[in-house]
């Protein structure tokens, strides 16, 4: 990894100021209205049942492979060699277990629209009492998520799909580096190795299909105490491979 470092000088001042300026000017809001957070702490509270219309699907050993210190972890997947071929499952947070169609929470969201980054900070779409904890796939616990269920033949086609939605837990939390050093250990667990048989297929089949695939170095801007860092590195395949599922 390389880093560009700039400190605390005039341009790293007028940096902070000019990303203070862009969103003012596109009228991003940092806190979230008291009606709004009411809302999402009740909604944080709402139980959450397997049922006629949810799936109890907790028995499927999922994970997620996020950047280093996410919390609004958003999908999970597990994977298994199937006969011949394979059998992934792919989970999305359900969202909408907890955001209503009428609610102030789904007012804001639409005036948000989507959680915005810079390379300062964060704005979050949902309330971090959501993002990062009701509604964030953490380890451990039960969530109410949307999940794929795809059979793919040796080639990596997918022959077959499913979709419901189902009550589910994930087991572990990985960063890219923890899964890839995994894949790369003698044993890996199953869901990583079939990942590591699943990502190339798959990607094989998006260049046959005409897919573009950018290999340019990961840029991260970083804010340190005294300025800020931006840092370039190269994807780890687990990452091509997880976008790929």
């Amino acid at each position: 990894m390389k880093a560009v470092k700039l400190s605390v000088t005039p341009a790293a001042a007028q940096l902070a100021q000019g990303f203070e300026r862009i969103r003012r000017g596109m009228g991003v809001a940092r806190e979230f209205p008291d009606g709004v957070l009411r809302e999402a702490a009740a909604a944080a509270l709402s139980p959450v049942l397997a049922g006629p219309d949810r799936t109890d699907r907790r028995e499927i050993d999922l994970l997620t492979i996020d950047p280093t210190g996410s919390m609004d972890l958003d999908q999970a997947f597990a994977a298994i060699r199937d006969g011949d071929g394979y059998r992934v499952w792919y989970a999305i947070a359900d969202v909408g277990h907890f955001v209503h169609p009428g609610s102030a929470l789904e007012a804001e969201s639409l005036l948000r629209g989507s959680t915005l980054y810079s390379p300062d900070e964060r704005i979050p779409l949902y309330p971090p009492i959501l993002s990062e904890g009701a509604a964030s796939l953490l380890p451990g616990e039960d969530r109410p998520a949307v999940l794929w269920t795809f059979d793919l033949d040796r080639e990596g086609n997918v022959p077959d799909a499913r979709v419901e939605r189902a009550l589910v837990r994930s087991r572990r939390r990985l960063t890219y580096a923890e899964a890839q050093q995994e894949i790369d250990s003698p044993d890996p667990p199953e869901a990583l190795q079939v990942l590591k048989q699943v990502g190339p297929l798959r990607q094989r089949i998006e260049q046959e299909r005409g897919g573009v695939d950018l290999r340019i170095p990961d840029q991260e801007i970083e804010r340190t105490d005294d300025g800020f860092e931006v840092a370039y590195r190269s994807e780890y395949p687990v990452e091509r491979w997880n976008a790929q599922i």
